[in-house]
């Protein structure tokens, strides 16, 4: 049966037309472990959150539960994939080698800006989303950078040996083991708390999260570099997606992109990096500065994790060297090569 021209246009309008009032409402919980007063909440979240509904004119609404509401930090992955929550914000370095590939935008002294760094991960990195995170729908990547501060001026690595730090991600700690330190794995909330009693004598954090959660009330010494990146994967329930109409799953496509990827890097990244400033007017705080020598000295102490990294990624099936140059291109051509 042929279809007069006039309807096959209709159809292909409506097909491709933004999810509308006719669509079944639907209302998304996004969860994270962040305090709801963070800067990514506000800068992220938050205004993520209102553009879908906005551009689903209504018919998506997303609920946010922050602070561990729904699970502890370092379940947030398996929370999206189980259904726990529909959305979720993922810190992969929590667990430790179960996404190689992600680690790569973990890896120190590689990216010199967290809002074009974040547009040159997320590009790497969809490639390998599709297998290392099927579980869930990845939404898209983004970064901070931050640096060590902690109870002593710690400017020289060898200076690292003997200590009690508490890591990022899975890298770093796999670099304060490399310099002889002790690694005090507790997630962000927590990590005021380790430092005041002194189970941790450092931390590995950006800028401005350091006074967001009051972590500068117990160190006062902040190194002037960046030491490193952590990675952020947003990710949905696949079961929650698939239940979306055509056009709903268009708005979430819209919004799981690497337009937004670079748009969350870059308003958290320059808010993260804001913090310096705002640290070097708190009365006790030093900023240390690293001569070129003791910069020189941090790089080549983490050469190795470059080795490993590359080595972890070909037990996964990947061409861990040529993968890495490839990151580095990204990083290149979006000027966040550090």
């Amino acid at each position: 049966m042929r279809i007069p021209l006039a309807a096959a246009a209709a159809a292909l309008v409506l097909a491709s037309a933004p999810a509308t009032a006719q669509d079944k409402p639907v209302e998304l919980r996004f969860a994270h472990w962040l305090p709801p007063t963070h800067p990514l909440a506000k800068l992220g979240f938050e205004p993520w959150a209102k553009s879908v509904e906005a551009a689903s004119k209504g018919s998506i609404k997303v609920a946010l539960f922050p602070a561990q509401q729904l699970g502890k930090a370092p379940d947030h992955y398996d929370m999206a994939r189980d259904g726990i929550a529909d959305l979720t914000w993922v810190n992969p370095g929590y667990q430790a080698g179960r996404f190689p590939m992600f680690a790569a935008g973990e890896l120190p002294m590689l990216m010199s800006n967290a809002g074009r760094g974040s547009v040159a991960l997320d590009a790497w990195y969809r490639k390998y989303a599709a297998t290392e995170m099927k579980d869930v729908k990845f939404c898209f990547a983004h970064v901070h950078t931050g640096t060590l501060h902690s109870k002593q001026a710690m400017p020289d690595p060898a200076q690292i040996k003997g200590m009690k730090i508490r890591p990022s991600n899975g890298t770093m700690a796999a670099f304060m083991s490399l310099l002889g330190a002790t690694n005090v794995q507790v997630s962000a909330p927590e990590a005021r708390d380790a430092l005041e009693k002194g189970v941790a004598d450092a931390i590995v954090f950006p800028w401005h999260s350091i006074i967001t959660f009051g972590i500068d009330k117990v160190v006062k010494f902040h190194n002037d570099h960046k030491l490193y990146a952590s990675t952020f994967a947003w990710t949905m329930n696949k079961g929650w997606y698939d239940k979306l109409s055509a056009a709903q799953k268009k708005v979430i496509d819209d919004h799981c992109n690497n337009e937004w990827a670079g748009k969350v890097g870059k308003a958290w990244g320059d808010d993260e990096d804001s913090g310096q400033a705002k640290m070097e007017k708190l009365p006790g705080h030093t900023i240390v500065k690293l001569t070129p020598e003791q910069r020189k000295a941090w790089r080549d102490a983490a050469e190795p994790l470059y080795t490993q990294w590359t080595d972890a990624a070909a037990k996964a099936g990947q061409d861990g060297k040529g993968a890495l140059e490839a990151l580095r291109g990204e990083l290149k051509k979006q000027d966040a090569l550090y």
